[in-house]
């Protein structure tokens, strides 16, 4: 794995501003990069997407320790090169770019999934189902689908055009660049994940997520004939058959009940990643910053 033959030679860089020994935070990096490869083989469901998300905060949280390491510090600029410096304040700015996409997605899906529920409780059962505000909260998400496939699109370019300088060098500030880029394919996999979720499409399979450093080749699972179906899309697709019968009628309560716990339930797990996902973008600004400390030190 590039994680590993990346933090191997970080550790092993022959450089007097470098102990011989791995340091504790790069060994932790190590371990929290292993962790979210591994949650790469589990159900993406949101609960487990959400984890993932939170992992990256651990993540994020072993680079900024990394970053205030000043024999770290020191070998980087002893070693420095304008390239890479371009290269990773352009993945802190992309990372954060998708951050917000998400943040920004989740905010209309939330804020028009509430207006619903809103409307929702103010009817009776047997009333009109309010087709103007369904209707309303279909096209919010299908506008954010259309968002999130481009995102993913976006993604997926990224990776084909991936390369990176660093990797064809042999010192410690090009191991150090590595090991960075490889934190970057890491968070990037994860946000590919959650940009599904939101969607409502298939997730990607651990090959694409962790080829986009690491150059691995690892088998596809074959493709299921099964639709993964998360919070979103079963709210979508239980609203769009309710439309499509054109009676705007909902003709008892356990119809009304089902509706109001599947939207509740979504809104709850919407909460939880949407809070995440800022506790992350808040990681992912430190990160910058302390990288252009070092940068302009």
């Amino acid at each position: 794995m590039a994680s590993s033959s990346s933090s191997n030679a970080f550790r092993h860089a022959r450089s007097n501003s470098l102990p011989s020994r791995a340091h504790p935070v790069i060994s932790k990096l190590d371990e929290a990069l292993s962790g979210l490869r591994t949650s790469e083989t589990t159900c993406s469901s949101s609960s487990s997407v959400t984890c993932k998300v939170n992992d990256l905060q651990d993540l994020h949280g072993c680079v900024d320790q990394l970053l205030l390491l000043p024999l770290v510090q020191q070998s980087f600029t002893q070693e420095w090169h304008s390239r890479w410096a371009d290269e990773l304040l352009d993945g802190s700015l992309w990372l954060l770019d998708l951050c917000s996409t998400a943040k920004n997605s989740l905010l209309q899906s939330k804020e028009a999934l509430q207006e619903l529920q809103s409307s929702m409780r103010r009817r009776k059962a047997g009333e009109s189902m309010l087709d103007n505000e369904i209707q309303k909260y279909l096209s919010v998400r299908k506008s954010v689908r259309k968002a999130m496939k481009k995102a993913i699109s976006c993604l997926k370019a990224r990776k084909d055009d991936s390369t990176s300088s660093a990797l064809i060098k042999d010192d410690e500030a090009a191991a150090f660049v590595t090991l960075l880029k490889e934190v970057e394919g890491a968070t990037t996999a994860v946000f590919e994940s959650v940009f599904c979720l939101i969607s409502g499409a298939r997730q990607p399979g651990s090959s694409s997520a962790w080829s986009f450093i690491s150059k691995v080749t690892l088998k596809r699972r074959a493709a299921s004939s099964e639709v993964d179906l998360n919070g979103f899309n079963k709210q979508d697709m239980a609203l769009e058959s309710l439309m499509s019968h054109k009676t705007g009628k909902v003709h008892d309560l356990t119809q009304v009940q089902q509706l109001q716990d599947g939207l509740k339930n979504l809104n709850l797990d919407i909460q939880d990643l949407e809070e995440g996902l800022e506790s992350l973008h808040r990681r992912l600004i430190k990160s910058r910053v302390s990288l252009l400390n070092i940068i302009n030190h």
